[in-house]
């Protein structure tokens, strides 16, 4: 018998009990972890398949491992280079991300810290505008798009996902920074502080982990964008998604290809979310406790 063997049976029942029941959530919590990582582990071991493998049915598990479908994704087969949409999605991730977070901020600021009147009635209406399917507005944005020689325009785009993504921002900023003390923004403002060097040198350092949060909840949003993408853009502005959908057709295998360009598209967003997972943690829990 082990020491923590020799201590788990020295405690009284009453005790051994209720570690039992704490350790209960825990194993819930592996379990419901394992759940959601078996599709992820799934769609790599399958993008190591060649595509008779991937197609059998009950599928192949322990089949030969192969690189073709990465090869063909980046087109070593004579295919479409996949790197201008990957270019496309990170210059409109990271743009629309930097415009969201500039014009997010001081709403936030105004909505929290130096709330201007009827404040909440301002924070519903940036949530209303959620409420819409994004598909009742494809068609009035398509004819803008075309009517002004926009279609296939990466810059489109970029205008599109800051807008979609800047009323969830500013409901996110908003619950950041309502945990800053004012007294800290209020003496700042008497050594002569301007509102750019509050937000800049106050407000910003100390809502960081919300921030980063914020920053990559829209980059996401935005990477992932499938619906305006595929409506308004062709090949000069075609992004990740889009290209992603190409490897669907109708004839022939393409499962293992699909899941590699699965895999390859996803690792941008699991890169930045594991870079960020401590300033991400930090900024999710912020204002769960008063």
């Amino acid at each position: 018998m082990t020491a923590a063997d020799a201590d788990a049976a020295a405690l009284p029942p009453e005790a051994r009990r209720a570690r039992c029941r704490g350790l209960l959530p825990g194993l819930l919590a592996w379990l419901a972890g394992l759940v959601l990582f078996l599709p992820v582990a799934w769609m790599v071991l399958t993008s190591l398949h060649s595509e008779s493998d991937a197609a059998t049915n009950p599928p192949s598990v322990a089949a030969s491992l192969t690189l073709d479908g990465y090869r063909t994704f980046f087109g070593a087969g004579g295919g479409t280079s996949p790197w201008p949409a990957l270019i496309n999605s990170a210059t409109a991730g990271v743009t629309s991300t930097v415009l969201v977070l500039t014009l997010a901020l001081p709403a936030a600021y105004a909505l929290s810290i130096r709330p201007v009147r009827k404040w909440t009635d301002a924070l519903f209406f940036f949530l209303s505008t959620k409420m819409l399917p994004v598909v009742a507005g494809l068609l009035p944005v398509y004819l803008f798009a075309r009517d002004t020689s926009l279609l296939d325009n990466i810059w489109l785009l970029v205008v599109l996902h800051t807008s979609m993504n800047l009323p969830v921002a500013v409901w996110m900023l908003q619950s950041f920074l309502s945990d800053i003390p004012v007294s800290l923004v209020e003496a700042a403002r008497l050594d002569g502080a301007r509102l750019p060097a509050v937000l800049g040198r106050v407000v910003a350092p100390l809502a960081g982990p919300g921030i980063a949060a914020t920053a990559l909840i829209c980059f996401i949003f935005s990477w992932n964008e499938l619906l305006f993408a595929r409506a308004l853009t062709a090949v000069t502005a075609q992004t990740a998604p889009v290209f992603l959908t190409g490897f669907i057709t109708s004839q022939g295998l393409f499962l293992a290809q699909v899941c590699a360009a699965s895999v390859v598209i996803s690792l941008p967003v699991l890169a930045g979310g594991f870079a960020a997972q401590d300033k991400l943690v930090q900024g999710l829990s912020l204002g769960a406790v008063k």
